[in-house]
């Protein structure tokens, strides 16, 4: 047998190593089954034994020097070559590396272990030269042997190389120099180890020393037992190798991470700063908050004077102590868009100045809060780092994005949790880099909706109104900032003869160009219900016109360059629905483009949806559109609608329509004005959070009264003109308007003799008394009248001309027996 220094040089890798346990005079007395298979001798015929009977050829005397050497603690360990003899009898070298499990401090003699392998793998063992290192020699990596008790017995370096820790931890146990739930969790499981065998494998957990609860360090245990032959536990080997600088990394890759993804979740200002602060609080610290200059709520710009302090709001806070920043203000007293100079990390609140050349925007790191003595005004903390009561640590960074400085996130640290060290505050600074971009983003698209939202509302209607034959009142509700501005809308037109149209359209997509074709829909609508058009007539025009709007945009994209690319120039598709109400014949006519059927409420209380059978929405041409009438009794109430109201997201629009019947029945829209029932219809729905703009008409049905309306048949004679005049001035005597008997007496001439001279047939003539004082004259003609400017020389070619001038407005609509000439007149004031 030849035995050498213990060295760094001579590896043994503990997994292929057979392992044999040897007391201090030498005896086996435990055999691992490594050994067993190594040189084929049963555990029951070896232990008992001296080691020196297995040796080929025994040399007595070098082997006591050997346990000499151990006994005076000359050596950590020693290693060596030995021939042994085999259970076939035949020879066997090995070398081998032997471990004393005490450090040779004790008089008395210590045991053994001894470790060895065939020659062969020797040269293999020595290429592993950074695992022994890992294992045996480095701080982070300590190897520890636990008797029964779990007391320790021997560890190959510091175990815990951290402030507390005792140098000599033979006989102690972990409680004596840890934190005592630390303690108990390692003591738990190295006992479950024992007692059931199983190894214990990749188990991380934290260790606190008594003396710095505060701090500790992140260990992965691997562990496994250690028996007698006949497999009594003795107790537990254990590698405990320091991971806290991993796990801080990782942990910190993770919490930018999550911190990204909370930043990328909204377009809303507020939202996004509010996901930020529950990330941060209280994985990364005890309480968190985010200050933002006012005019970033509104989109606006940071005050362009950087020397000027920014009066900040507290937008956003997190945490266990989150009350005691929910309130006030703060300032940066720093010059927004010039450089701030990081500082240096100080106790509670002294900082150096940080080398020119520093980068811009960094933060501050503030520690010793609530430690630090009494000193003068100079050195106290900042107010901003002592906001939270109890705070032992702080931190802040400023919100920069293109140069300018519009707010901050700062970060507290309270209890018994470890202090912020340099490393936190770099990764606050790189998620405040992130954020301010995220929020700048948030404030740059705030800007852009809020101009689109206040586009839209000025291109909508008065939100209420009260005409003859209806009342009236919308509401309209824009998406959340994260969908856009669409292009909903909604109109209620005066027509003639007392009649008003109902109009609820829905523009696709979102945006600027979405609510820019709302208004050009609107408008077209508009000048086309003014032509006195059926319902099915005006979609078939204003189709027609989406159809020209699109061409018109793929024109613009292809002499920008994009034909051919898939770059968007703006929606050019809509649903639309368009409903005539005539309070006269009580008969409500409509038509729908691709748009949810209107619901009706009728009197007793009852709601149904109209039956349409609704064309293609506007812009897909090549289908005619179907108008469908109903009669409403008087006091009914509709509601037309967009689609927002009934979808939401969920995706079952039946669920939504019953949703609808549901609401409009517990606002008691039939017994309430409208204008107060339309927000309890709406009352409920997630606000700011709406995937689709929602918007909702409701009109109430009146009628006009039988003695408000006068009607005449004549005939296609000149002569009933004479007629028609005193059948007109009669009437106005008995409705007491005898201020309008003059121009409606002109007014009635010249009309029926128009239909009488150019129309032929029967001619009738009707008087609606209402908000205005409305003529009608009707024949079977389709020829439209046109005023012209007579010539001085004709006789002619004035009669309409009259009648413009006289009437508050007039016009014509075409009917499916022939035309309507009318005209209207205020009536006069009481």
């Amino acid at each position: 047998m030849r035995a050498t220094e213990s060295n760094q040089d001579y590896p043994f890798a503990v997994a292929n190593t057979a392992a044999a346990l040897l007391d201090d005079a030498g005896t086996i007395v435990a055999w691992t089954p490594a050994a067993e298979a190594l040189l084929e001798r049963r555990s029951a015929d070896v232990c008992g034994r001296p080691a020196r009977d297995l040796l080929a050829d025994p040399d007595p005397g070098s082997w006591e020097a050997v346990l000499a050497q151990g006994r005076q603690g000359e050596q950590a360990g020693w290693e060596g070559r030995a021939t042994l003899r085999h259970g076939s009898g035949r020879e066997l070298e090995i070398g081998f590396r032997v471990i004393p499990l005490n450090d040779g401090a004790r008089g008395d003699a210590a045991r053994c272990l001894v470790l060895g392998a065939p020659l062969e793998l020797v040269a293999q063992w020595r290429q592993d030269h950074a695992f022994t290192h890992e294992l045996f020699l480095q701080g982070r990596v300590g190897l520890a042997v636990f008797d029964a008790d779990l007391r320790l017995l021997r560890t190959n370096t510091h175990l815990l190389p951290y402030t507390g820790v005792p140098v000599d931890l033979n006989g102690r146990r972990l409680a004596d120099f840890l934190w005592a739930q630390d303690a108990r969790i390692i003591d738990d499981r190295l006992r479950e180890v024992m007692h059931s065998g199983n190894p214990l494998v990749g188990f991380n957990t934290t260790a606190r020393t008594l003396d710095d609860p505060r701090g500790g360090r992140v260990v992965t245990i691997q562990a496994f037992r250690l028996q007698e032959p006949d497999g009594h536990p003795m107790g537990v080997a254990a590698v405990f190798t320091d991971v806290t600088d991993h796990e801080r990394s990782r942990g910190r890759l993770d919490l930018l991470y999550r911190a990204t993804g909370a930043l990328g979740g909204s377009l809303s200002v507020l939202r996004t700063v509010e996901d930020l602060v529950k990330v941060l609080a209280p994985s990364f610290g005890d309480c968190a908050a985010v200050d933002l200059a006012e005019t970033v709520l509104s989109g606006g710009e940071p005050p362009p004077d950087g020397h000027l302090p920014l009066p900040l709001i507290r937008m956003a806070v997190a945490g266990a102590k989150a009350d005691a920043l929910r309130t006030g203000t703060a300032r940066f007293t720093a010059p927004l868009a010039t450089a701030v100079p990081h500082p240096t990390v100080t106790e509670a609140g002294g900082a150096e100045p940080a080398a020119p050349g520093a980068r811009e925007c960094q933060g501050e790191l503030i520690t010793g809060l609530g430690t630090r003595p009494a000193g003068p005004e100079s050195d106290a903390a900042p107010k901003w780092a002592t906001a939270v009561p109890g705070a032992h640590s702080a931190m802040t960074a400023p919100l920069c994005a293109r140069g300018i400085r519009f707010g901050r996130l700062t970060l507290w640290r309270t209890g018994d949790t470890p202090p912020l060290e340099a490393d936190d505050l770099a990764l606050l600074e790189e998620i405040a880099a992130r954020a301010a971009v995220a929020v700048d983003n948030a404030r740059r698209y705030t800007k852009e909706r809020r101009t689109a939202v206040g586009l839209q509302r000025s291109l909508l209607p008065p939100t209420t109104s009260e005409t003859p034959a209806l009342e009236a009142a919308g509401l309209y509700l824009p998406a959340d900032a994260d969908s856009g501005v669409g292009g909903d809308w909604f109109d209620v037109i005066p027509l003639s003869s007392a009649r008003v149209a109902l109009v609820v359209g829905d523009v696709t997509g979102h945006g600027l160009h979405a609510t820019a074709m709302m208004g050009r829909l609107r408008s077209a609508v508009r000048a086309m219900a003014d032509l006195e058009l059926e319902p099915e007539e005006l979609l078939a025009h204003v189709d027609d016109m989406v159809l020209q709007v699109a061409a018109e945009a793929e024109s613009e994209d292809a002499e920008d360059g994009y034909a051919g690319t898939p770059v968007p120039s703006g929606p050019a598709g809509a649903t639309c629905l368009y409903a005539v109400y005539d309070p006269v014949t009580r008969s409500c006519v409509m038509a729908s483009a691709g748009h949810p059927p209107p619901a009706v409420v009728s009197p007793d209380g009852t709601v149904e949806y109209v039956e349409l059978s609704p064309g293609p929405p506007l812009g897909v041409g090549g289908w005619p559109f179907e108008a469908v009438e109903r009669d409403l009794p008087p006091g009914s109430v509709l509601a037309l609608y967009t689609d927002g109201l009934i979808e939401r997201g969920e995706g079952d629009i039946d669920q939504g329509m019953r949703d609808l019947t549901d609401r409009l029945l517990r606002a008691d829209v039939l017994g309430r004005p409208l204008r107060q029932a339309r927000h309890d219809i709406v009352e409920g729905l997630p606000p700011g959070r709406l995937r689709d703009d929602v918007t909702l008409l409701l009109a109430r049905t009146r009628v006009v009264d039988a003695g408000s309306i006068a009607t005449w048949r004549l005939d296609a004679d000149p002569a009933v003109v004479g007629d028609a005049r005193h059948l007109v001035l009669d009437q106005l005597t008995a409705w007491d308007l005898d201020e309008l008997a003059f121009s409606t007496e002109l007014i009635v001439s010249e009309l029926v003799t128009n239909a009488i001279r150019h129309a032929g047939g029967p001619v009738r003539l009707r008087l609606i008394r209402a908000d205005t004082l409305t003529c009608e004259v009707s024949d079977s003609s389709n020829t439209q009248p046109r005023m012209r400017r007579a010539r001085s020389s004709e006789e002619g070619g004035r009669g309409l001309y009259i009648v413009a001038q006289l009437s508050h407005r007039w016009g014509s609509r075409y009917a499916m027996g022939g035309k309507t000439v009318w005209s209207e007149q205020n009536l006069p004031l009481p």
